[in-house]
């Protein structure tokens, strides 16, 4: 009888660790310019090459290249270029915020502010984005008052979710931007169902569901894949691969041997693997993408290839388990720079222009933060009223959760 060796699993390993630099050659790139741009018309099936590659469009110098280059206005690419800036302030003020315990927690999109503002400019009035909780740039992209954020983030007598939901879980319909679920990879499902439930109405609107590479591991993932195919829904699935879930590697939800996007070819669905750190990139492929479900031509799942340059959340430290200075040498760098570099080489920013509009940022966070913390913050107590929490649940209050409001204000 043949002997067999004992079996063994296969547990996947990141390619650096603290005190040992990242090989990051395991993110199978490709030059810019170089991959190919089939019609929104293509099959699922042949798109299968460009979930295995790298889609690219700024080069090293800054310079738009190849098929996928859009036809963008430099107003446009401006208007891009401020809102990551702002979005960064924003994040690194909030930040500060929470150290200071006038929130109890707070969590950066840090290093991947292009991959949402990109979108959210491809996507009309109406449709309905259903993000993960790194995608507050595609509200600071349209505009929304930063106090309406911060007043969530603080719990405060002006949070309109009114101190019902974890700071980072915001909800504002007016801007296509559906309630956070806390339960990670519920919004895929959501996603699907809400752009299915407009084409039975007829409608021409579409939805646009986000989530990281660690929540592909979720079953509510592949549920989503499924009906999205079967059904041809009118959504584009984002998953953003930025190398890290919480502390586990990307490696662990499967991207070690195979790509995310890879998942949406074996499931029916077109697919793009795209570098997230390209804002014309990004811009062009949610172009296709948004194309594609607003001609009933199907959904699209696109893999944003990115790195999450600062911790998980504010309650996790990254040093212990990625090298400190990671983000410094990934290879598709910063897309704030990137884009600020392309649009110097167009002759249309300069350095001091981006120092000016820093400053200004800056100026118009601190003011909203002032204006909010005056409506309190977790460190002076002024939050919420706790008898919110009876109203907005029931048609008619029922008569126990009325007694025990008259029980709250008798002590109050």
């Amino acid at each position: 009888m043949t002997q067999t060796p004992p079996l063994q699993l296969h547990v996947p390993e990141p390619t650096g660790r603290p005190g040992h630099a990242t090989d990051f050659s395991y993110l199978r790139l490709a030059p810019a310019g170089q991959v190919r741009k089939p019609p929104v018309t293509v099959s699922a099936a042949d798109t299968s090459d460009l979930a295995h590659t790298l889609i690219r469009v700024l080069d090293d110098d800054g310079k738009a290249v190849g098929p996928w280059a859009p036809d963008i206005s430099v107003e446009l690419l401006r208007k891009g270029l401020q809102a990551m800036i702002k979005t960064r302030i924003f994040d690194a003020r909030m930040v500060i915020a929470q150290r200071q315990r006038k929130m109890s927690f707070y969590m950066q999109s840090l290093g991947e502010e292009a991959i949402g503002v990109a979108q959210v400019f491809a996507l009309q009035k109406g449709d309905m984005c259903f993000p993960s909780y790194r995608q507050q740039n595609l509200l600071i992209a349209q505009d929304i008052p930063l106090t309406d954020l911060m007043c969530q983030l603080f719990s405060n007598n002006c949070d309109r979710l009114k101190g019902r939901q974890m700071p980072v879980m915001y909800s504002a319909r007016d801007y296509g931007f559906f309630s956070i679920s806390g339960n990670l990879a519920t919004q895929f499902v959501q996603a699907v169902g809400w752009a299915m439930a407009s084409a039975i109405k007829g409608d021409t609107k579409i939805a646009s569901a986000w989530i990281g590479d660690g929540a592909t591991a979720a079953a509510d993932f592949q549920t989503a894949l499924t009906f999205a195919h079967v059904y041809q829904a009118p959504v584009i699935l984002n998953v953003i691969n930025n190398q890290w879930a919480i502390s586990s590697f990307q490696g662990i939800a499967g991207g070690e041997s195979n790509t995310f996007a890879a998942r949406g070819i074996g499931s029916g669905i077109a697919s793009l693997r795209v570098d997230g750190n390209d804002f014309l990139a990004a811009y062009a492929a949610s172009q296709w993408a948004v194309e594609r479900a607003r001609n009933n031509l199907g959904p699209t799942l696109i893999e944003w290839v990115s790195y999450r340059a600062g911790p998980h959340s504010t309650s996790d430290d990254p040093s212990k388990y990625r090298p400190a200075d990671d983000w410094m040498h990934f290879p598709l760098g910063d897309p704030i720079a990137r884009l600020k570099q392309h649009l110097i080489t167009l002759g249309a920013w300069s350095v001091e222009e981006h120092q000016e509009t820093q400053k200004e940022y800056e100026a118009l966070v601190i003011a909203a933060q002032k204006q909010s913390e005056g409506y309190g913050t977790l460190a002076t107590g002024k939050t919420s009223p706790v008898e919110t929490m009876f109203e907005d649940v029931y048609e008619v209050t029922p008569w126990h959760l009325r007694a025990q409001l008259e029980k709250l204000e008798a002590l109050v």
